[in-house]
């Protein structure tokens, strides 16, 4: 299915325009004729690779408030289309109005709601449209709405506490960073230069200064970019010094594990990876349980059933090996395996998941159960990640201190031990 941008013409002589997605250009144009308006311009929408992607992303602000309103036109008995259509023009993100008019026109043709957001999986997740499509066939779309809401709400209350406790020390690590080219490529060159008229060509010095000093030289000199013929034939570049050979490996690394980390097997290792560090393990755990825990609780209150329950949620938890351990418990519920009994032997799922999932199983209140579940693990992540950015801020700090200390004793004792040998 391909994306297609248009301007069309209603019966009133009003001109609207929106993005429809469609397999060719033909079938656009009469799927808009089906809708009673006149095709006035259709055109295949291009998606922006490698870009930033401004002006492509919707904000969890926009996506609560548009639910959330979505959800009192419902209740309200305010008709799907009519609701759709004043939420798009009430919102000033450009990409979500036309994201919002395309879904009131699938709705208008007759499509269910959920299929029309389905269509657009950068901004309506699996679980946001299952639950949408399970709130339909229960009648209950106002009541669905407003869970999702508060789901958003607290899946983003999540994500901004994490980014918030990791701000100050990627602010620490990129200045020391910084602080290190820059102390290598602009400072120890004049320093070193200082202790060899000092000392002499024969001067030694301690094994951490020569290192060092072998380090910055190599940075700054030209012998591996000058080194290869090909290189050298080419004047600007063949005159480079190392390290911008050392910032490009970099980079190309980094590029390249990120791409790697984005395929299927890479993601999977990578947060394989991640598992085995031992905080950050602590906080990857806690996270995914509370995820679990009001996502799994809210599509069964919405009459989802364990199994597609299960399918939607290991996919919305954010790792790879807890979604593959979900898929081996939804083949054991499968074949008439207790879910409870399931997830307390489950790796990676603490007890207590299990111990009341059981209880919820034998009560029929599965959805409230684990609704206290997420409550209490959203706390214990709030805790969790306060604890960790008061360890980590000072362990950044240390580290940037030792940085500089350990050049200043590189460079401060052999100065001193070469000034007692001038003195004696």
């Amino acid at each position: 299915m391909a994306e297609f941008s248009y301007t069309a013409q209603g019966h009133d002589g009003h001109q609207a325009s929106g993005v429809l997605s469609a397999p060719t250009r033909a079938a656009a144009i009469a799927s808009l004729r089906s809708q009673g308006v006149k095709p006035l311009q259709v055109k295949e929408a291009k998606a922006k690779r490698g870009g930033l992607g401004f002006g492509k992303k919707v904000k969890i602000k926009d996506l609560v408030i548009f639910t959330r309103e979505l959800s009192t036109m419902i209740g309200a008995g305010v008709p799907l289309p009519r609701g759709l259509d004043t939420l798009a023009q009430q919102t000033e993100n450009k990409y979500f109005k036309e994201v919002i008019t395309a879904i009131n026109h699938d709705v208008e043709a007759g499509a269910p709601l959920a299929d029309g957001l389905a269509k657009h999986p950068r901004i309506f997740n699996d679980v946001y449209v299952n639950m949408v499509r399970a709130g339909e066939a229960g009648g209950i779309l106002d009541d669905i709405m407003n869970r999702l809401a508060l789901q958003v709400e607290k899946d983003s209350a999540i994500r901004h506490k994490i980014k918030s406790a990791m701000a100050y020390p990627m602010v620490i690590l990129s200045i020391t960073v910084i602080a290190f080219f820059g102390i290598m490529l602009f400072v120890l060159p004049k320093i070193g230069k200082i202790l060899q008229d000092l000392g002499g060509p024969d001067a030694k010095f301690p094994i951490y200064t020569q290192i060092l000093l072998d380090t910055s030289s190599f940075m700054t000199s030209h012998s591996v970019m000058g080194a290869l013929p090909i290189i050298n034939k080419i004047p600007v570049i063949g005159r480079l010094p190392n390290v911008l050979l050392i910032i490009a490996l970099m980079v190309m690394g980094l590029i390249y594990l990120r791409r790697y980390i984005r395929t299927p097997g890479g993601q999977y290792k990578f947060h394989l990876f991640l598992l085995k560090i031992p905080v950050l393990k602590n906080v990857i755990l806690k996270v995914a349980v509370a995820r679990f825990a009001r996502t799994f609780s809210s599509l069964m209150s919405s009459g989802v059933t364990v199994l597609e329950a299960l399918e939607v949620t290991g996919k919305a938890i954010g790792n790879r090996v807890i979604a593959k351990q979900l898929e081996l418990v939804a083949e054991n519920v499968k074949n008439g395996q207790s879910l409870g009994k399931q997830l307390l032997s489950a790796p990676y799922f603490p007890p207590i998941v299990g111990q009341m999932i059981i209880v919820g199983e034998e009560t029929g209140k599965i959805d409230e159960i684990l609704l206290k579940v997420a409550e209490f693990y959203e706390e214990e992540v709030d805790t969790v990640i306060d604890s960790l950015a008061s360890i980590i801020e000072p362990v950044m700090i240390v580290l940037l201190g030792g940085l500089v200390g350990l050049i200043a004793a590189a460079v401060m004792g052999p100065i001193a031990g070469l000034s007692q040998n001038i003195g004696g």
